[in-house]
């Protein structure tokens, strides 16, 4: 029981030390991969869940929660030139995403390079985010669809 609180709080000074911001409060669960997070952006009261995985270009806002095994892409692959395998085609220039404050992300959900969840928006489990909704927006599905306004 002792053990869990302590590896929180470690974790959370580890993230403290390599993320360009880190808010007060912010909780990054075990298992989360986050590449070098030199870039990586959360603030206050927000947290990810267990075994996601995030880009370093990641921008969180405050009060966001984010569920278990969520992954966030920063870029995709080529595919334009049909004379060349797609594997030789290299990727896309990395886009940063952007979480605003307020924002719940179930698990499992996968976020499509430079993609920005508008805030207090719901995105259910399971989604494949595929495009950009409106402020306080609940969306779900694959592909990504608005399920209704919170407003």
């Amino acid at each position: 029981m002792l053990l869990g609180p302590f590896s929180k709080k470690m974790r959370y000074l580890c993230c403290k030390n390599f993320f360009h911001r880190c808010g007060h409060h912010v909780n990054i669960d075990r298992n989360v991969s986050f590449g070098t997070g030199f870039g990586l952006e959360i603030g206050d009261n927000s947290g990810i869940g267990k075994n996601g995985s995030v880009p370093s270009n990641l921008k969180i806002g405050r009060d966001v929660m984010i569920g278990p095994d969520i992954k966030i892409f920063a870029s995709n692959h080529k595919f334009e030139n049909i004379n060349i395998p797609i594997r030789m085609q290299g990727s896309s220039p990395p886009l940063v995403t952007t979480i605003e404050d307020d924002v719940w992300i179930g698990a499992n959900v996968l976020i499509l390079p430079g993609r920005t969840i508008r805030k207090g928006s719901i995105i259910a489990a399971g989604t494949v985010l595929t495009k950009d909704f409106p402020e306080y927006s609940i969306v779900g599905g694959n592909p990504s669809r608005l399920i209704r306004s919170r407003l």
